[in-house]
């Protein structure tokens, strides 16, 4: 029997469609009260994997457990779970309070009884007021919060969510997963959630999975996976980032184009190709840097606003290869910063990652 300390623990999950391997060898143990994020491109297998813990799909094999009870081939109806989809899911012809209270009507409460659990769930998501509505009249947050207090209608002690808020505008969407995560946090009900938008994983979860095509590449906090990642795809997929092609030299030196780089990370043999991932805002831009290594010069030519801050494309003769860098728009005005003109910077290199260029595919 599987250690019950878990909430939820995947052991050795594969599921093949025909000749298609959508998952492979999955363990994943997930605590009660966590909200994990299932993170990945299209197609990379989150999805499946939410709906083979749901029973909505049959995993080829492997086993699932939760709370310590093997529920590997149990239907959906014998899981405990909730579930919010990307639709909504609501039922167009019954009022808010009915849609919440489906899943209630068969456990024999009374009349009252069910209109006081309906009442408390809609005053948990903020709507305190709509049980008399229809869906058609709730905007798309609204009806988004209506399925979320229908999934928790029965007191499940998971809860599953399948990119939730992927159909609703950008402010909208991040008003509301504030909301959720206040919630679960209040509630401590364990929450798996599938999304392909980043800067939701990365805020929402206490653990992020990263899949790509079909396994898992890291599990960790969003600071392991954005600062330390563990494999190229996930240096590569999260945020911006620079690859650069570079030979090794020993010693922790790289040489890059016509220039050599020191890094603290080592440990690849003298003459093996590897790829150094820099972020762009891993750099030193202000004050004298003169006297700091991997210093680098080279022209702007391209500058990219997206708001608090920018983007600038640096060439650089000796790196032999373009190099993004980031300002934020106050550094942009005071180091006057534009395209066509020179400019000197440094990289950091505490969060500078290198990986075998084999493994980079």
């Amino acid at each position: 029997m599987a250690d019950d300390s878990a909430a939820v623990r995947l052991e050795g999950i594969n599921k093949t469609f025909g000749s298609f391997v959508a998952l492979e060898s999955i363990d994943l143990a997930i605590n009660a009260g966590e909200l994990v994020c299932f993170l990945g491109p299209s197609g990379c297998g989150k999805t499946t994997l939410l709906r083979v813990i749901a029973g909505l799909e049959q995993q080829t094999s492997g086993r699932i457990w939760q709370n310590g009870r093997d529920i590997s081939s149990a239907p959906p109806a014998a899981r405990d779970y909730g579930i919010v989809f990307q639709s909504y899911a609501l039922f167009p012809n019954l009022t808010v309070a009915q849609n919440v209270g489906y899943g209630l009507v068969n456990r024999r409460k009374g009349r009252s009884e069910l209109d006081a659990r309906v009442n408390e769930l809609l005053t948990l998501v903020g709507l305190p007021d709509a049980g008399l509505k229809y869906p058609s009249q709730m905007s798309g947050g609204q009806q988004q919060r209506v399925a979320l207090a229908r999934a928790l209608a029965t007191s499940p002690s998971l809860l599953l969510l399948d990119e939730p808020l992927s159909a609703l505008d950008a402010k909208v969407r991040e008003r509301l997963r504030g909301e959720i995560r206040q919630l679960q946090r209040r509630l401590q009900v364990t929450t798996i959630m599938v999304t392909h938008d980043q800067e939701e994983a990365l805020s929402m979860a206490d653990r992020v999975v990263v899949m790509n095509q079909g396994v898992i590449e890291q599990i960790g906090t969003a600071s392991d996976v954005y600062e330390r990642p563990e494999t190229p795809f996930v240096a590569d997929f999260l945020g911006k980032c620079n690859v650069l092609n570079a030979t090794a030299l020993g010693g922790g030196k790289y040489r890059v184009g016509k220039m050599d780089v020191t890094l603290p990370e080592d440990g690849n043999a003298a003459g093996e190709a590897v790829r150094i991932y820099v972020r762009p805002e891993d750099r030193h831009v202000e004050g004298d840097i003169s006297q700091l290594q991997n210093r680098l010069r080279g022209r702007i030519a391209r500058i990219d606003y997206l708001g608090t801050f920018c983007l600038a494309e640096l060439q650089c003769e000796a790196l032999g290869q373009p190099i993004l860098i980031s300002y934020s728009l106050n550094q942009l005005r005071d180091l006057e910063v534009r395209e066509g003109c020179d400019v000197e910077i440094a990289l950091r290199v505490d969060r500078v990652r290198v990986f075998p260029a084999r493994m980079a595919g």
